[in-house]
């Protein structure tokens, strides 16, 4: 039951990562997409297993005992403040990029964590 949990809150995350990078695009762009019903609910619901997976996957792990999960989590809460920037409450074209690059590389780094294990990620390796 791990490794199928596992392979969904993974795959999920490449879905969400996906969908993200698109509509930041698609924002960028003014592209009339932005507006169809599918991005409005699909994200949600990607979102939503990738979480549940999450919280599954963690039964078994507490985070503060664990550093690099403590590390995802905080990543996830800027990721998240960043999406909602980006996507939602930007006020410039230039502030809802920027803060689009920003969250898109606050997944890449809440990826290696997950990956590494490790609470620097993918900065261990420049050290």
């Amino acid at each position: 039951m791990y490794h199928l949990t596992k392979f969904v809150h993974e795959l999920c995350a490449l879905a969400s990562f996906t969908l993200f990078a698109l509509r930041g695009v698609w924002m960028l762009r003014d592209s009339p997409q932005l507006s169809r019903r599918w991005v409005k609910i699909l994200p949600h619901g990607i979102d939503t297993l990738l979480l549940a997976s999450a919280l599954t996957l963690m039964l078994h792990q507490y985070p503060p005992t664990y550093a690099w999960l403590s590390a995802k989590l905080a990543g996830l809460l800027v990721y998240i403040g960043l999406g909602l920037i980006a996507l939602r409450y930007g006020k410039t074209r230039s502030v809802r990029a920027a803060a689009w690059i920003g969250a898109l590389a606050v997944f890449l780094y809440i990826a290696s964590v997950a990956l590494s294990h490790d609470p620097l990620g993918f900065f261990r390796v420049v050290t």
